[in-house]
């Protein structure tokens, strides 16, 4: 129980065990990011999560404030929340022998900002970066609706013009989800950052 004299006090303090891992999985709109760390988070035994940072901006009911190509700053601090959620709850999990696979749309100067919101000491980012051709192909397949302010061309641009290349880039185009996972697996090491 949280008391007056200690506020913050973990209701749960991590067992001890073994740190999880904290692995980012990036990339433009419809890179397959959902796809993918969801099935890197089944890959992963015996404990393992997945956590959507877009559930984060879901959750805003009233007040929500999207993020456009000349975002407000209402909106900036939004998407700053989001990240910092995200980060915070996969330190957490990773606190308690979880690997959390976190999966959102970080690129531009915000990737290296978010990595660096990351506590663990095992922390992985991989980038996924296929075609404009690959991006376009697989948006027009794709059941959901994509952003409409954003384009997956717009997208593409600012991922790889805008983005430092720290972590693990991967041009998925070519390969099925379940080979992304694998080549994910295979080259964890060139993740680490």
């Amino acid at each position: 129980m949280i008391s007056e004299e200690q506020p913050g006090r973990d209701l749960n303090p991590p067992p001890a065990t073994e740190r999880g891992r904290v692995i980012v999985i990036t990339g433009a709109m419809a890179a397959g990011k959902s796809t993918v760390a969801a099935l890197l988070a089944e890959q992963l035994h015996p404990r393992s999560v997945h956590i959507r940072g877009d559930a984060f901006r879901r959750m805003v009911i009233n007040g929500r404030a999207e993020m456009t190509p000349d975002p407000d700053p209402e909106a900036l601090r939004q998407l700053h929340l989001r990240y910092s959620l995200a980060a915070a709850t996969a330190d957490r999990y990773a606190d308690h022998g979880f690997d959390a696979i976190v999966q959102d749309v970080i690129i531009g100067a915000e990737l290296s900002q978010f990595i660096d919101l990351i506590d663990s000491p095992s922390r992985y980012l991989v980038v996924l970066s296929p075609s404009l051709s690959a991006l376009e192909w697989r948006q027009e397949q794709r059941a959901k609706a994509g952003s409409v302010y954003f384009s997956p061309g717009a997208m593409d641009t600012a991922l790889r013009q805008e983005t430092a290349r720290i972590g693990y880039w991967l041009d998925s185009s070519s390969q099925t989800p379940e080979e992304t996972v694998g080549d994910i697996l295979g080259n964890l090491d060139q993740a680490r950052v």
